[in-house]
């Protein structure tokens, strides 16, 4: 399990969406006040829920095919919570959030979607090995 690269790649997706996001904020309002993933619940869950689906997926090394549909499914999660982040900071700025200044945290799934891309790639070079292998048996 953990000798495999995509357990690497999967554990610094989780590393990224689960302890990332109480380090870096998102944005900054007018007022100099600092907005972090935990001070809104939708986006906090977002965060969680793609650190959980990356760990259950570190130990779903078994079963390839349902560690690549997880990682699939989280890579979803990730655009979501990016596309949240482009509609709010630059398609309705003055609507509902104040923001002045973006943070460091709103790049945040693009690292994870990048990091559960190589995990993805991984697996699926993995389960092609498993599959050359049973050929020749």
């Amino acid at each position: 399990m953990l000798q495999r690269i995509q357990t690497v790649y999967l554990l610094l997706a989780a590393i990224v969406s689960g302890a990332l996001i109480f380090v870096f904020n998102l944005w900054a309002t007018t007022e100099g006040t600092l907005v972090f993933a935990k001070d809104l619940n939708y986006v906090f869950a977002g965060f969680i829920t793609s650190a959980f689906f990356s760990l259950v997926a570190i130990f779903r090394f078994k079963n390839r095919k349902s560690q690549f549909m997880l990682g699939r499914l989280n890579i979803i999660l990730n655009f979501i919570l990016l596309g949240f982040f482009v509609y709010q900071l630059l398609i309705a700025p003055g609507e509902h959030i104040d923001a002045s200044k973006k943070g460091v945290g709103v790049i945040l799934p693009i690292i994870s979607i990048v990091f559960l891309a190589l995990a993805n790639k991984a697996i699926k070079k993995d389960e092609d090995l498993v599959k050359s292998v049973d050929r020749l048996r």
